[in-house]
């Protein structure tokens, strides 16, 4: 783990598995998250001997939060730096959430250094609940109170079995929300205008050229997974899986199927 510098802005990052490998996966997180998000995911890369990668973008919980709104373009940018700060040439990409839009860009905008692309609960574009949904979680933000902002989006993200079979774990994960920095709230009201003012790239999947492999959570209220079927239809090269019984929060909620599907994609396009 370490901090990286680019244009002014420290953004953190962790590096695991095998240092010396010259196949690296990078794991793009979710806005509201930080690279602890994907503990039950990268696991099984390290087994395979991969190098891991992982950072929070600016705004995120452990880097710089700039005053914004940001773009995707910076996101990407600031992404390949670091790739190439740690000597990564091509790699795999999964984001999840607004990290698989991020990844998304960074395909379109970067597609040399692109091996597979893996999007999971993603969109590239909005509607007017999606919208709504963002919306209020900037009203959430300005409570400044991480448990009641835990309780305002979980009911949305996580889907309705997971909810009710894993009730104890969130109450733990809310409890552990009451430590959140007001910086943190401050860092996601600017991600979310990024996203509302950005995420729109619809018309500029046909350049994505590498592999995809694109998931949809089935029960998913945020990003719906008509979201899911235009990626799907407008990027050539794609897999196309839609997990059962799972909300916005795959890398929870079906983390064991996940793991299978990424990891049979990507050694497939290794």
């Amino acid at each position: 783990m370490g901090t990286f510098n680019v244009g002014g802005v420290n953004f953190y990052y962790e590096v695991k598995g095998d240092l010396n490998s010259k196949s690296a996966v990078a794991f793009l997180n979710g806005v509201m998250a930080s690279t602890n998000s994907w503990d039950l995911v990268t696991p099984i890369f390290e087994k395979l001997g991969f190098k891991v990668i992982l950072h929070d973008f600016k705004g995120q919980l452990k880097s710089d939060k700039p005053a914004g709104p940001y773009t995707f373009n910076e996101h990407a940018a600031e992404a390949k730096a670091l790739f190439e700060y740690l000597g990564v040439e091509k790699l795999h990409l999964v984001g999840t959430s607004y990290g698989s839009e991020v990844g998304m860009k960074f395909a379109i905008l970067f597609p040399e250094m692109v091996e597979s692309l893996s999007i999971i609960c993603g969109v590239s574009e909005l509607d007017e609940v999606l919208k709504g949904f963002i919306d209020n979680w900037s009203i959430l933000c300005d409570l400044n109170d991480g448990e009641k902002f835990f309780w305002g989006m979980a009911p949305i993200i996580y889907g309705n079995s997971f909810y009710i079979k894993n009730l104890g774990v969130l109450e733990e994960r809310a409890k552990a929300s009451k430590n959140l920095p007001s910086a943190y709230f401050e860092g996601q009201k600017i991600l979310y205008e990024t996203f509302k003012e950005d995420v729109y790239m619809t018309d500029e999947l046909h350049k994505i050229k590498c592999p995809a492999l694109v998931i949809a959570g089935q029960d998913d209220l945020l990003k719906r997974p008509k979201f899911s079927d235009i990626i799907a239809k407008e990027i050539h090269n794609t897999e196309y899986v839609i997990l059962p019984d799972c909300g916005h929060v795959a890398i929870f909620e079906q983390h064991k199927i996940l793991n299978t599907l990424l990891s049979g994609f990507i050694l497939k396009n290794n």
